[in-house]
């Protein structure tokens, strides 16, 4: 691993001012586990992809920790560990899409130190990205080598230039649950729902979200749903250990008589950037959600550009997104 400065801000104005100061040579570090372990670890870089050489500590920040919850929604700290999130009584009592989701990301050793900043904000795992052999489109080429290559795991909607899949469980459940994103930078904080929090490869190939070099991400709020609201988060592995999602459906939705009134259905592991099924959602508004499910539920079909060798995917998605909903239904 290439040696590195480490500074240990105790504000988010000390850490935004270092951030300024340093430019793209700082990265934030929080828990760890995919920038140190990962990233840094395997040297992942070229010229649109450059290792840091300073590292940003943000778990000195006493401001980045902390879990509210009022009848307004839930403030949780960008420091907040997996594990804290997961143990939330009232987290689990009101907001069970994002603590099961958390649930199934990872180990437990690593949902231990794993910041809920970090999980939204890690870098994809596509295996040519991170392989040191291949100068693909996200670290300054001019290939993605998935199109010819292994592309099992990859993106089969919204791939562009760049096949990537996010790989945050807690992005996937967040975006359902219609939560925003606080961020703080040199002119100020900005607050950002999820909806256009994330950056796809079309729109920009070098990023991810639209954290800015000198910004870093303070806290999460999701407003409280809806009485009645059901929420149910469902996610295949292509092992039950230690796995990122193949395929992974967050839904949060009302119901009125049988019928789906209104509500989100986001998928995860199919898409560059969390994937809401605005097509599912509109096909079922209205209307009763077991006389509709089957059809709507193919909509994804009409969406998935699938490669060589992940076809599968569409197969898998269509069919948790219906199981995911009628779960929810009990």
């Amino acid at each position: 691993m290439r040696s590195f400065e480490l500074y240990e801000p105790t504000t988010v104005k000390e850490a935004v001012d270092t951030l300024t100061r340093l430019g793209s040579k700082a990265k934030v570090l929080a828990g760890g586990s995919d920038l140190v372990a990962g990233v840094m670890k395997d040297w992942v870089e070229g010229p649109g992809m450059p290792l840091p050489e300073a590292l940003i500590d943000v778990t000195t920040i006493p401001q980045l920790r902390g879990i509210k919850v009022d009848r307004n929604g839930a403030t949780i700290g960008s420091n907040m560990t997996l594990t804290e999130i997961i143990e939330s009584k009232e987290l689990k009592q009101q907001f069970s899409l994002l603590t099961d989701a958390a649930h199934s990301v990872a180990s437990p050793l690593i949902r231990n130190y794993a910041t809920l900043g970090g999980n939204l904000n890690q870098r994809p795992r596509c295996w040519f990205l991170r392989g040191p052999d291949f100068h693909c489109y996200k670290k300054g080429g001019d290939a993605c080598f998935s199109v010819s290559g292994d592309n099992r795991f990859h993106a089969i909607i919204g791939g562009e230039l760049c096949y990537i899949v996010h790989p945050s469980d807690t992005a996937t459940a967040l975006l359902a649950l219609n939560a925003q994103a606080k961020i703080a930078g040199p002119d100020g904080e900005r607050t950002v729902p999820f909806d256009n929090y994330f950056i796809s490869p079309r729109e920009n190939v070098l990023r991810e979200n639209v954290l800015k070099p000198n910004e870093l991400m303070v806290e999460v709020f999701i407003p409280t749903p809806a009485s009645g609201t059901k929420q149910t988060w469902m996610k295949l592995k292509n092992r039950d250990v230690y796995d990122f999602a193949l395929v992974a459906v967050a839904a949060a939705f009302t119901v009125e008589n049988d019928d789906w009134k209104d509500g989100r259905v986001v998928l995860g592991g199919v898409a560059p950037v969390p994937y809401r099924a605005t097509g599912v959602e509109n096909q079922l508004k209205g209307k009763n959600i077991k006389n509709t499910i089957k059809q709507a539920a193919a909509i994804i079909r009409t969406v998935a550009r699938p490669m060589s060798m992940n076809a599968y995917k569409v197969d898998i998605a269509q069919a948790m997104v219906e199981r995911t909903i009628l779960q929810a239904l009990g």
